[in-house]
């Protein structure tokens, strides 16, 4: 055999190999793991039980598994607990710099349900005024970034507050008596702390910059499970397309999964944007802003690039 038939055929068997280890790994998978926090799609989703019809027929378990914000979710997806997830933007820049086994599967923009609230009679009433204060929120969530970003837009810097490190179930209560003087926050807690918790709205994520939230898949389960993996992106797309227009039934879905009343669900349906779509060179830059400014603070050990991890499917 000549050389170039005999490395032809060698590549050739390689890659057959390849996609029947991978078939094998697809059908062995009994259960796909969701990570999901208490708003967005997968909520819909689970309430609906979009993802259980789709991959019933195939044998496969949808297993939930309900996490109080991101950075905790990704730390499950890196260790292998979940297989994918939703997030908003800033807990997975800090999982890839400390190197976890995650990739960008699918993105969502958000337009609005994520900001900064003060006391109904707190003095503060521009963002200037932040400096010197308490501001609570959860380390490494999306609530991180729109604080250093709000920051930013009033010439404040990082030093200039006090940064208190809540996730949203402490956070409220710290709102509430007064600990916190500012809880940077996203929906439904944001809703929460507006009508229930006396809070007034200082400013608006959408005032200060451009974010996505994202669709995460455990690393070592999108390359052995592309086919699976796009499945569920599918279906989170479908389930998004369809809360587009049924916000009354969503604000239902977002109560009953989440035991969160539904006058909040239904503020937080009605302002959000559910459209799912694939990880653009837009929303890349964006999400690279991010990465970049915290690695500048600080904040992450390392600079990373974002691209470097997206997910692509392999017949794309």
């Amino acid at each position: 055999m000549k050389r170039r038939q005999f490395l032809k055929f060698s590549l050739g068997s390689a890659a057959a190999v390849a996609l029947s280890q991978r078939a094998q790994a697809q059908a062995s998978v009994k259960e796909i793991r969701i990570g999901y926090q208490k708003n967005g799609v997968l909520v819909i989703a689970r309430q609906r039980a979009t993802l259980e019809d789709h991959f019933r027929p195939q044998g496969i378990e949808v297993k939930w598994v309900e996490f109080s914000s991101g950075p905790p979710m990704m730390e499950a997806m890196n260790v292998g607990s979940i297989d994918y997830g939703a997030v908003g933007d800033s807990p997975p820049v800090f999982a890839q710099a400390a190197g976890a086994a995650i990739v960008y599967a699918a993105g969502q923009p958000i337009t609005n349900g994520q900001g900064i609230l003060v006391p109904q009679n707190s003095p503060i009433r521009s963002i200037a005024e932040l400096k010197g204060r308490r501001i609570g929120f959860t380390k490494g969530s999306s609530a991180h970034n729109i604080t250093v970003q709000t920051l930013e837009k009033a010439g404040l810097t990082y030093a200039d507050i006090t940064p208190v490190y809540l996730t949203p179930p402490d956070a409220g209560p710290a709102f509430a008596n007064g600990s916190i003087d500012a809880w940077a926050i996203w929906d439904p807690y944001f809703a929460i702390g507006e009508t229930k918790q006396n809070g007034r709205i200082l400013i608006n994520a959408q005032e200060v910059t451009k974010t996505n939230s994202f669709y995460i898949a455990n690393r070592d389960f999108a390359k052995n499970n592309a086919a699976l993996l796009q499945q569920i992106i599918d279906v989170t797309t479908s389930t998004a397309a369809w809360a587009e227009t049924h916000r009354d039934e969503v604000a239902k879905s977002l109560s009953a999964v989440t035991g969160i009343a539904l006058d909040i669900q239904t503020i937080a349906a009605n302002r959000s944007a559910f459209k799912v779509g694939p990880i653009t060179d837009d929303i890349i830059a964006t999400q690279q802003g991010v990465a970049d400014r915290f690695f500048k603070l600080g904040l992450i050990p390392k600079q990373i690039a974002i691209r470097d991890i997206v997910w692509r499917h392999p017949q794309t």
